[in-house]
């Protein structure tokens, strides 16, 4: 039997991805992959697409989401894998990422005012046009900024101008972590915690301090750790591996593609050579079963 693989972290254009919600599910039914997530930012606009599209290729689509919380170091990311479909009604799930994305929408207004104040011509309006959906990120910024010949490179932007320390830089109103994690768990989702080595640790103590942040989201409803990830070193995949097990987590992992925005990355493959395998989604859906919940 062949091993087949599988992407649990993507993006469309309904947050800050380059393709719709069912070409990235054609890609991955392309690329012969066994199941994908989609996790957009802060909505959940695109999965009903995603969903269709999968059925008629027949590809396991997972309804996810990706929530930026923080805490007092900076960003965390926390995944939902297995969001319930709706009944017709806006869950608080819904009123939540609904709240989130006003709160994006004016920090991405004063980042527009901030750009105009160091001489990069650009509209709120802009950003808006060439987002495609309704959750506009920093990303799309750095798109106009690298189209228009401000920056080199869309990272560029995020150096110089957006990013933490960046002359335009406007934090987020974000969720906790702990609530972040207590609104996913509530609404059913297998919840993890994004690409964990990313996370800019001032000075050091990241490795206790990350060993006691996991610790204490377990208590509000943190299943899972994304080790496989396309910007995870070996080194960085060990050490969340070893992490997960210390405490009782389950794995998780996909490249985190964006299409255009993240060259290099491409479906069920990310960076060095990621893959990831059914076996990590088994050992997922077996947690969610003796949870008692659906798969």
């Amino acid at each position: 039997m062949s091993i087949r693989f599988i992407d649990l972290h993507s993006h469309s254009t309904a947050s800050d991805g380059s393709d719709s919600p069912a070409e990235l599910v054609r890609k991955a039914a392309a690329a012969k992959l066994a199941a994908i997530a989609l996790t957009d930012h802060d909505t959940t606009s695109g999965l009903d697409e995603a969903v269709r599209e999968g059925r008629q290729r027949g590809l396991e689509v997972i309804r996810g989401c990706e929530l930026g919380v923080r805490c007092e170091h900076g960003e965390l990311h926390i995944l939902g894998l297995w969001l319930p479909e709706g009944d017709g009604g806006p869950t608080a799930l819904d009123a939540t990422l609904a709240q989130l994305r006003d709160h994006r929408a004016a920090r991405n207004r004063r980042i527009a005012a901030q750009l105009r104040q160091c001489g990069v011509d650009i509209e709120y309006a802009e950003v808006e046009a060439i987002s495609g959906g309704e959750s506009v990120s920093r990303l799309h910024f750095a798109r106009i900024l690298h189209q228009k010949g401000y920056v080199p490179t869309p990272q560029t932007a995020f150096d110089r101008y957006i990013g933490p320390g960046g002359r335009a830089y406007v934090a987020k109103e974000t969720l906790s972590p702990a609530d972040g994690v207590r609104l996913l768990h509530s609404v059913g989702a297998t919840v993890a915690l994004a690409h964990p080595m990313l996370f800019r640790y001032p000075g050091n103590g990241f490795a206790e301090w990350l060993d006691d942040t996991v610790a204490d989201l377990k208590r509000h409803g943190l299943d899972a750790i994304e080790a496989y990830h396309s910007e995870h070193s070996q080194a960085d995949t060990r050490r969340c591996v070893d992490m997960a097990a210390r405490h009782g987590l389950a794995l998780t992992g996909g490249s985190d593609y964006h299409g255009a925005g993240k060259p290099g990355i491409s479906l069920g493959r990310g960076r060095g050579g990621l893959r990831v395998t059914t076996a990590v989604l088994d050992d997922l859906k077996a947690r969610r079963l003796r949870q008692g919940l659906p798969v």
